[in-house]
């Protein structure tokens, strides 16, 4: 076996733990398509009570768009009157979304992502923390291990790639703190 076939079997055993049955995973997969990347169900309480069904841990006046697009409902915890657009979370970790928070059309909340330094390019990942008042701006992107503290704002097309101190407002690429935010 030459080097190559033997980093790709390497590659292939590195075993990513979903925390759910293979039935539980299809059934999901299949929930998903249907009911919300297709947006056929436009209704929030419908799409609130699946995502429980999966496992989610969801607050009181829990609003969720269509089109939204959720990897591993059992990892995702939402707190109470708090609005998810048609974003983007990929939880191959656990993500925690607290009270009040607005995460906007596309943004992304990513949990995973791979060690380069290593050949065999192991997958790394980390929980995300949104704390409550905070706000994801569309297109924004939060990496693995981030946590956004209390009433961030993190805008439009920023990445939030460490964590984000309370009431600041973040722009760019990596997102830094322009201003403060002042809440009424």
């Amino acid at each position: 076996m030459n080097k190559e076939t033997q980093l790709q079997k390497d590659f292939d055993k590195k075993g990513f733990k979903s925390g759910a049955s293979t039935f539980k995973m299809l059934c999901w997969y299949f929930t998903s398509i249907v009911f919300f990347r297709s947006g056929l169900i436009p209704f929030s309480s419908i799409l609130v009570f699946i995502l429980k069904l999966f496992g989610a841990k969801i607050g009181k006046g829990v609003r969720i768009k269509p089109f939204i697009y959720i990897y591993y409902p059992w990892r995702l915890t939402i707190g109470d009157n708090s609005w998810l657009a048609e974003c983007r979370i990929e939880n191959l970790d656990h993500v925690v979304i607290g009270e009040n928070v607005c995460i906007s059309q596309q943004a992304m909340l990513l949990t995973g992502n791979h060690d380069y330094k290593k050949v065999s390019f192991d997958l790394i990942t980390k929980p995300i923390t949104i704390a409550n008042g905070a706000w994801i701006g569309a297109k924004a992107m939060v990496c693995p291990g981030v946590t956004v503290a209390s009433h961030v704002v993190l805008t439009v097309g920023s990445v939030a790639t460490k964590d984000l101190e309370a009431y600041g407002v973040y722009q760019g690429n990596p997102a830094v703190r322009i201003k403060d935010r002042v809440v009424g």
